[in-house]
């Protein structure tokens, strides 16, 4: 069976890495372009899955637009029986309905929970105590092809996104295996979504990712390490933009109002939330690097912003 891959980030290496490790004849692995970064954004970088890619030998392909007549041509002369998407981007008709046994992508949830961009961030976000992932499918909208497998995974209060992300990384590639089996057998089993159960999980932004704290304590803390490590949720401390990496929460009837700081000037910056406090832990206050709490306390005056 001859199988193109198509994903970009570290999620993606586990699933390519176990399919290449299985003996499976994968004739071309689709990936982004390589963007400038690092210092000055004079560095070309990679993605991960390029990286794997290159170093086991395999055919790449890295297409700036998906519906080009010369890329599909090439694609089209792979002769690919399958294609397996994890973490690519969003693929037009003619790309997806083009191998003969279909297009199947690993998505980051129990769906229909959680359809779109962010489905790790946004379980830890609203405080979902299990989640999960699942192969389906692909079809025209985004995330609503039918389910092959699912298998759910426990959100543990301490984790944030990156444990998460990680745990999910290995479970998937799993039933990714697990799927192309059955689909090398012909005996996939499609189950189509129920609608009823349907919600969402928007692209973040700068918008979406700013700590309002004038809600319960839980929800606020549920919120920065749904962000963790990567975008961050963030605030404004004084006047700069400061994104909190850790947190801790403590419940208290405190008669101070919402958004009070209160800090020791030493070890402790906590903001006053609905019905308690959030502690922060480890911070980066924009311009400067990320540092824990009693490092930044050292080297700047929060007695300004303090509550007297």
């Amino acid at each position: 069976m001859r199988i193109i891959f198509m994903g970009t980030p570290e999620f993606a290496v586990a699933s390519l890495d176990i399919l290449y490790n299985a003996g499976y004849n994968i004739v071309g692995v689709i990936t982004s372009v390589d963007k400038l970064g690092g210092r000055g954004r004079k560095t070309l970088i990679q993605s991960a899955v390029k990286k794997y890619a290159l170093d086991k030998g395999l055919n790449i392909l890295q297409p700036k637009n998906l519906k080009s007549p010369k890329f599909n041509e090439t694609l089209k002369a792979l002769k690919a029986d399958v294609q397996i998407v994890v973490a690519f981007r969003m693929l037009p008709e003619m790309v997806w309905n083009m191998p003969p046994l279909g297009t199947y992508n690993l998505h980051g949830s129990l769906l229909p929970k959680y359809r779109g961009a962010a489905p790790i961030n946004w379980a830890i976000i609203n405080g979902e105590k299990e989640t999960g992932v699942t192969t389906f499918k692909l079809k025209h909208a985004i995330d609503t092809g039918s389910i092959v497998f699912q298998k759910e995974i426990k959100i543990y209060p301490s984790d944030n996104a990156t444990d998460l992300h990680n745990r999910m990384m290995y479970i998937g590639a799993d039933l990714v295996l697990k799927t192309v089996q059955e689909i090398e057998k012909d005996t996939v089993q499609l189950i189509e979504q129920d609608n009823t159960m349907v919600s969402h999980a928007p692209k973040l932004n700068r918008g979406n990712t700013e700590i309002n704290f004038d809600q319960p304590t839980e929800q606020v803390y549920n919120f920065i390490r749904g962000l963790s490590l990567y975008p961050c949720a963030w605030f404004m401390l004084g006047e700069k933009s400061t994104k909190v990496y850790k947190a801790e929460y403590e419940l208290s009837d405190g008669s101070d109002e919402v958004n009070t700081i209160k800090s020791d000037n030493k070890s402790s910056l906590k903001i006053r939330c609905q019905d308690g406090y959030i502690k922060i832990l480890d911070l980066q206050m924009n311009g400067k690097k990320r540092m824990k709490v009693n490092q930044f306390l050292n080297g700047f005056d929060i007695d300004p912003l303090l509550e007297k």
